[in-house]
Order: C-alpha cells, then structure tokens, then sequence
C-alpha cells in the first residue's frame, strides 16, 4: 500500500513539474487567434476521456476578442444523432499575454488555458489545467483552421502532449464531422 502511494505521489509530481514548464507563447496576439477553429486533437488522463475518446470527432470553436481583452469562446459538436453539443465561456485575460482564465458552470471546473504555440493563419497548441474539488486534470487541444492536419503537426501535438505527462494512448487526432448549424 505505501509503496502505491508513493508512485502515486511521484507520478503527480511528474505531471505537476511538467504542467509548470508549459508557457504561453511569446508576442501573443489577440486580434490574430479571433474566429473559428477546429477542434482537431485531444488529449488528457482524465477518466472521463478514456471512456469519450472512441466516440469523439472534430467539433469547433470560435474565439472573438473582446474589448476588455478577454475572449468569448462558443464551442460546438455535433452529435451522431443529429444534435448539437454547445458551450460557450468567457476567457478571461490574465497578466500573462496568451494565458486565460474561465469557470465551466456545466463541469464545475476552474481552468486556466495557455496558448502554448500558434501559427494564426494553421494551427493553435492549447494547454488547460482544469480543476475541481482541488484536483487538477491536464488537457491539451489542437485547434487547426481546416478539419485536416499534416502528418508533421499531428506529431507535434503528439509530442506535446507526451511532453505535459498525458498517456500515449489518451492522446487523439479526431475523425471528421459535419457542423452543427449556425442558430
């Protein structure tokens, strides 16, 4: 039993370490991440994932700027029945250009969100710390401008996400689908 929670112990500490070296990315611009993307890759350990992930596909997000500086976030996926799956959050600024903060009122989740890496007009490596009841979970996103992502972006989203502590096998490129419609 000790020494269970003493690999435990170790492994939260791995992942804690690793969760502290990812920064938001520098010259972070605002204005550029505005508009919608696609929800391409997935990636957490949280248990909820692991029994999600087979029935994931591509969703989307539009980001607008706000004039605080904030960002409003409006994500969408639609269902296989047909149905569409909707969040919206303020993401609030924090001193640090490219990292937000949000409450989800559905999960009852504190997160902080860090824009890890961007190239604006192809790709964005989000990087949340979602936390409830005092334990935190790590997720990492790739959003993409299109629904399809090169071999070599797929194996950086990879990489990053090994990087954070996630499971080689909790780490998804998701499958396509349609959209929902605009309401």
């Amino acid at each position: 039993m000790r020494t269970t929670t003493l690999g435990m112990l170790c492994a939260l500490m791995c992942v804690l370490a690793a969760c502290a070296e990812v920064t938001p990315v520098t010259n972070f611009n605002l204005q550029r991440i505005a508009g919608k993307w696609y929800l391409v890759g997935f990636a957490t350990n949280a248990l909820w994932f692991v029994n999600q992930k087979a029935g994931m596909k591509v969703g989307t997000a539009v980001l607008v700027p706000t004039d605080e500086g904030n960002l409003d976030l409006s994500i969408a996926n639609l269902n296989a029945d047909g149905t569409c799956w909707r969040m919206k959050y303020i993401a609030n600024k924090t001193d640090t250009p490219g990292q937000f903060i949000f409450h989800s009122q559905m999960w009852n989740t504190d997160n902080e969100m860090r824009i890890a890496d961007v190239l604006y007009n192809n790709y964005a490596l989000v990087h949340i710390i979602s936390t409830k009841n005092g334990i935190s979970e790590l997720l990492s996103k790739l959003y993409s401008r299109t629904q399809e992502t090169s071999v070599a972006l797929q194996q950086r989203f990879t990489q990053f996400s090994l990087d954070t502590g996630i499971l080689p096998e909790n780490i998804v490129i998701l499958p396509k689908n349609a959209e929902c419609p605009k309401h």
